[in-house]
């Protein structure tokens, strides 16, 4: 099993990248993230290796930090999310992201991904809410974990988040603004003033 490589970039195009190691070429399938962050052809680069070996094929996965590898392997579990359309999740929102939205249950975020529709979508953040919800799969205490603290311990907050999703915001940016206001107030603050200060979050 390869588990890092290091080489030189010979080609990077759509989803994937050649990388050079020592004369021999290696076709490595990654995430636009990981594209983005390990350089252009010519400069040398590491990337952490997930190997997917069938009987027709062995494909190379390839990612940046260990943080992106962990959430791909998780992924991957749901049925019907295969390693094409990790990637494609992947591509588009960020580990600490796919946090939040499933803290959130908002499945939106996974439906900007190529291949991901609203019932695979609901399936996502419904499967992974209780195997992730215990993981810290983030370096630092993030946004998503205090917006998730903030909704469990106000009994405001849900029927605030569900006003805010009703007047055309996101699940994940409703939690993170109703997180911030709540910094603000007093834990006894009324519903509407809980709301009042999350539209001000929201419009900063």
């Amino acid at each position: 099993m390869i588990g890092k490589l290091t080489g030189v970039i010979d080609l990077v195009k759509n989803n994937q990248l050649l990388l050079d190691v020592n004369g021999v070429g290696y076709i490595v399938f990654a995430s636009g993230r990981t594209l983005s962050k390990i350089g252009v052809k010519g400069d040398t680069c590491s990337v952490l290796i997930e190997t997917h070996v069938r009987e027709d094929h062995i494909h190379l996965y390839g990612f940046a930090d260990a943080l992106e590898m962990e959430w791909f392997n998780i992924l991957t579990k749901v049925q019907g999310v295969g390693a094409k359309v990790g990637l494609a999740i992947l591509s588009v929102a960020s580990p600490n992201d796919l946090s939040l939205a499933i803290a959130a249950q908002d499945k939106a975020v996974f439906t900007q991904a190529d291949g991901v529709g609203p019932k695979l979508g609901t399936r996502i953040v419904t499967e992974l809410k209780d195997k992730v919800g215990n993981i810290d799969l983030s370096p630092t205490v993030t946004s998503s974990n205090t917006a998730a603290m903030a909704v469990d311990g106000h009994d405001n907050t849900q029927e605030a988040l569900s006003a805010l999703v009703n007047l055309g915001y996101g699940r994940s940016e409703a939690m993170i603004a109703l997180s911030r206001a709540q910094k603000n107030l007093p834990d006894e603050a009324d519903l509407g003033l809980l709301i009042k200060q999350g539209l001000k979050e929201l419009s900063a």
